[in-house]
């Protein structure tokens, strides 16, 4: 089941409040998807999870394909009762590690890299650098597996399966990311077998679960059209925009122009794996309504931690602070402007001793940190809408 209604709208831009019903819960929007790969947020509790605010969180279906199996997700009552977790949750298809597991190994394109080529992140190897693990053919995926090298296959109906046995409240079709060095004829003929693995999950999805359809197409402005016009004739119950970005974030924009204004006003969008500060602000603008991505929490266990602008975060450090030796006496907390419990309790000189002699608890308490960081920075985001002044907001954080 899915309900979702706007509640009000900024004048000056596509930004937009809504309400998400879902059978777990409500998610207001503008909202932040926490990422729980296996069935985890790393190093955060779900009780932790609701204090500071999170609403809906995402699971990976490839990796709880191989551990411990969809089967065994289901026997022990789906995955809100296996972890722990009582509100709105999301699965992705799959289809993301046709990417990670394939052309980005062969193109040497990290997960964390930002992908825009143009913008200094990417250049195009001269060689594979590695083989790939996952091959795609006109009818599904077959990978191989990053553990012990076992076979698997995925299909539209097979990724169906799993996330129905899953449970998730959103379930995304089969789709394949294209990779930000692909060029048009390739992402011409993804797109194409992309839109025939949808109407296949289409067919194959039996349950109550929302069933999102994704929006392909490169940087390429007439398969991105050709994409969103795909997407809005079917009868999804919400869109996400996925796969590569285009070489520069201003490509990006543009994509998102392009699409939300296809795509149908009274159902939910969803930005797949962006999350960063700016880019948030200027996705709301163009009318995204959720997102999702690691940062906060694999930032976090790398000693890195947000501020907001009252703290100092900023532009051009990214809202970022690392923990290092530079603050190791530091008795103050990492944002005295923040409220979360990391803040309350502890300072920037105990967080950097963890992190100094490798204590996990380190790993919670800045991920609870960054988490928090994000909640509010959404909750000041929807009332901003609300109240008129979304422009004055985005000129505080970006000063633009």
């Amino acid at each position: 089941m899915l309900n979702f209604r706007i509640t009000s709208r900024d004048l000056h831009s596509l930004a937009r409040n809504g309400r998400l019903e879902l059978k777990h819960g409500v998610i207001e929007t503008p909202a932040f998807i926490v990422v729980g790969t296996r069935a985890s947020v790393k190093a955060v509790d779900p009780r932790d999870l609701k204090e500071m605010g999170v609403q809906v969180t995402l699971a990976n279906t490839y990796h709880l394909m191989l551990r411990p199996g969809a089967e065994a997700v289901a026997a022990q009552g789906g995955l809100h009762k296996f972890m722990g977790w009582d509100g709105p949750m999301v699965t992705d298809s799959g289809g993301f590690q046709a990417f990670s597991l394939g052309f980005a190994i062969e193109h040497g394109v990290g997960k964390m890299v930002k992908f825009f080529p143009h913008e200094g992140n990417i250049e195009r190897p001269q060689q594979p650098t590695k083989s790939k693990l996952a091959k795609i053919d006109d009818d599904g995926i077959t990978f191989r597996s990053h553990l012990d090298a076992s076979l698997h296959r995925l299909t539209p109906e097979r990724s169906i399966d799993i996330q129905e046995k899953l449970g998730a409240d959103i379930i995304l079709v089969l789709d394949e990311c294209t990779s930000p060095l692909a060029g048009y004829d390739y992402t011409k003929e993804s797109l194409a077998r992309s839109h025939r693995w949808s109407e296949r999950s289409f067919v194959a999805h039996k349950t109550d679960q929302a069933l999102a359809g994704i929006v392909q197409g490169g940087a390429y402005h007439d398969l991105r059209l050709e994409a969103a016009r795909f997407n809005a004739g079917m009868p999804f119950d919400s869109y996400a925009i996925g796969g590569s970005l285009g070489n520069s974030k201003a490509d990006m924009w543009n994509i998102l122009e392009w699409t939300n204004a296809i795509l149908p006003d009274g159902k939910p969008r969803h930005l797949l794996g962006i999350g960063g500060v700016d880019d948030v602000f200027e996705s709301v603008e163009r009318g995204v309504d959720m997102f999702d991505c690691i940062s906060p929490t694999r930032l976090a266990r790398m000693g890195i931690v947000y501020l907001r602008p009252e703290a100092g975060g900023r532009p051009e450090n990214k809202w970022r602070m690392h923990l290092n030796a530079r603050i190791k006496a530091d008795s103050g907390p990492i944002d005295p402007h923040c409220g979360c419990s990391t803040c309350r309790r502890y300072s920037r000189a105990y967080l950097v001793h963890l992190f100094g002699v490798g204590e996990m608890l380190g790993h919670t308490l800045t991920s609870i940190h960054n988490l928090h960081f994000m909640m509010r920075l959404f909750a000041d985001m929807r009332a901003a809408i609300a109240a008129g002044n979304f422009a004055d907001l985005k000129k505080f954080w970006l000063g633009k």
